[in-house]
C-alpha cells in the first residue's frame, strides 16, 4: 500500500493506543511519518520522526506539522474529563491543528471524532452522520466542535477533511454495547487509509465501525469513502456474560458521568 502523495504524513496523538496501532501500519507500508505527541512513543519506527508537542501550544503545533502533506489528528483527551482540560487539549488543540493545516497548505486533515458526538440518542434509534449532534459529555461536545471547525475550514479555506466518528476501537468487544460499536484495529487502519485516499471528500463525516451484526449507525450513507469493513463482533458475543444489559443511550457510561463534579 502507498499513499497517492509522496510527501510526509503527520500523526498527532502518536503515543496513544490508536496512534500506536496506526504508526505500526504506516511503518510496514514505508510511509514517511512525523509522529507528534506530548510524550515520546515507547518505540519509534525507522520511517518516523518524533516531535514533542503540547497541542495547546499553537506555535509548537505549527512547527511540528511543518513539512507534512496531510495529518491524522488523533491527539487530545479521549475520555470524559473536566471542561478546562477538554478545552485545552481537544478544542484549542484541534483549532491549532486545523490552523496549521491551513498555513501549511496541507492536502487533507483526517480528524478523529467520536461516536460520543451522538451519544444521547436512544439505543433503539438509527443515527446517520447528517443528524443533529447530541453529545453525551464535554468530551463528545469537544468532538462536535471539531467537526464544525472542519466544516468551517473547508467552506472558508478549502482544507479538505474527513471526520471519523470512531466507535469502540479495541482488540475485542468488552461488553454488550460494544457488540454494536466495535471497530477492529484492522478496520481502523483501513478506514484511515480510505479517509486519506478517497477523492473529493470536501468535508465528510462517517462512523468508524466494523461489519457487526447490528449497529446504531448508518456509517457512510453517502458513500464518501468507499470503505467496506471486514471484521465483525459476531464471533465475540459468546464470550460476554449473558446477563449484561445494553445501556438505554448510545453513549453508554459516558452519559452517566457528571463532569461538573470532576474538578476544574
Amino acid at each position: 500500500m502507498s499513499f497517492e502523495f509522496p510527501a510526509r504524513l503527520a500523526v498527532t496523538g502518536a503515543a496513544g493506543a490508536l496512534g500506536t496501532v496506526l504508526r505500526a501500519h504506516l511503518a510496514d507500508a514505508g510511509i514517511d511519518t512525523i509522529s507528534v505527541d506530548i510524550r515520546e512513543p515507547a518505540r519509534l519506527h525507522p520511517n518516523e520522526t518524533f516531535q514533542r508537542c503540547d497541542l495547546a501550544d499553537a506555535d509548537a503545533v505549527e512547527g511540528s506539522l511543518r513539512g507534512a502533506a496531510a495529518v491524522v489528528h488523533l491527539g487530545g483527551i479521549s475520555t470524559t474529563g473536566p471542561f478546562e482540560a477538554i478545552l485545552s487539549a481537544n478544542i484549542r488543540g484541534s483549532f491549532h491543528v486545523f490552523e496549521a493545516a491551513r498555513r501549511h497548505a496541507m492536502r487533507r486533515v483526517v480528524y478523529a471524532s467520536s461516536n460520543h458526538v451522538t451519544g444521547y440518542y436512544a439505543s433503539d434509534e438509527r443515527v446517520r452522520p447528517d443528524m443533529p449532534h447530541r453529545p453525551d459529555s464535554f468530551y463528545g461536545l469537544s468532538k462536535a466542535f471539531g467537526e464544525d471547525l472542519a466544516q468551517l475550514y473547508w467552506d472558508k479555506y478549502g482544507v479538505e477533511s474527513v471526520g471519523l466518528r470512531i466507535g469502540s476501537c479495541f482488540e475485542r468487544p468488552r461488553d454488550r454495547r460494544m457488540l454494536k460499536t466495535w471497530l477492529s484495529h484492522r478496520d481502523f487502519v483501513r478506514l484511515v487509509e480510505r479517509a486519506l485516499l478517497a477523492p473529493g471528500v470536501g468535508h465528510s463525516v462517517v462512523y468508524g465501525v466494523s461489519a457487526n451484526p447490528s449497529t446504531y449507525w448508518e456509517a457512510d450513507p453517502a458513500g464518501a469513502l468507499g470503505f467496506t469493513p471486514r471484521d465483525s463482533s459476531a464471533a465475540c458475543a459468546d464470550a460476554l456474560p449473558d446477563d449484561q444489559r445494553e445501556p438505554p443511550r448510545q453513549g453508554g457510561g459516558f452519559v452517566d458521568v457528571d463532569e461538573t463534579m470532576l474538578g476544574p
